[in-house]
């Protein structure tokens, strides 16, 4: 990630954490974006990103630590697009799980091709797809777990607003994510791959 990107991330960081609605929440929710940092971090030499990816990851890390000033269930915007009659519910949560899978997509993808997991592409697509509804499936988990622990206040952090269909929705949003990423972004991601390894090599 470059230095522009770097100061974005910290910048966005910062201002999450200035009077979030709950710092139990806004620490639970900003934990996957921190743990991203530091893997970048200490990836960045042994094996640098494309920067395609590592847009990809700061846009995935930005939409993390808006939930979590927040809270999912209200984010300004969508507070005003629910209240205009366009939504039933404060829908920001979803934005974040199509992000759970476009991200997590070509992250997997990116691995996949340069680590030449597989000798047959055309197997990339069924294993993109899996291991991001795997990681989806492990949040949602997650975040069972995190309300059998800490019960009622767990509430802003699981963000379902009475929906009970929210986790396979959750899910849903992430393997539509997924399915869109592999159909708009292979081609561009694989000349960002070879750009990468041209000038590494």
């Amino acid at each position: 990630m470059n230095k522009i990107g770097v100061c974005v991330f910290f910048l966005v960081f910062i201002w999450s954490g200035i009077q979030p609605k709950d710092y139990l929440t806004w620490f639970m929710e900003i934990t996957p974006a921190l743990i991203a940092a530091v893997v970048l971090l200490l990836t960045r030499n042994r094996f640098p990103l494309t920067r395609l990816l590592y847009g990809l990851v700061l846009s995935h890390c930005i939409i993390l630590m808006i939930g979590g000033h927040y809270t999912y269930a209200e984010v300004p915007l969508f507070d005003w697009l629910k209240d205009s009659g366009h939504f039933e519910r404060n829908n920001y949560d979803k934005i974040g799980h199509f992000a759970q899978g476009f991200v997590p997509a070509i992250v997997a993808r990116e691995i996949i091709i340069r680590k030449i997991v597989l000798n047959r592409q055309c197997w990339l697509p069924f294993f993109v797809i899996s291991i991001c509804l795997a990681i989806s499936a492990c949040y949602e988990l997650i975040e069972w777990w995190v309300a059998l622990l800490i019960g009622q206040n767990a509430d802003a952090f699981l963000g379902t607003q009475g929906y009970i269909w929210d986790t396979q929705s959750d899910m849903a949003y992430a393997l539509l994510g997924a399915v869109l990423a592999l159909v708009t972004l292979s081609q561009v991601h694989n000349r960002a791959i070879t750009k990468l390894t041209v000038h590494t090599v």
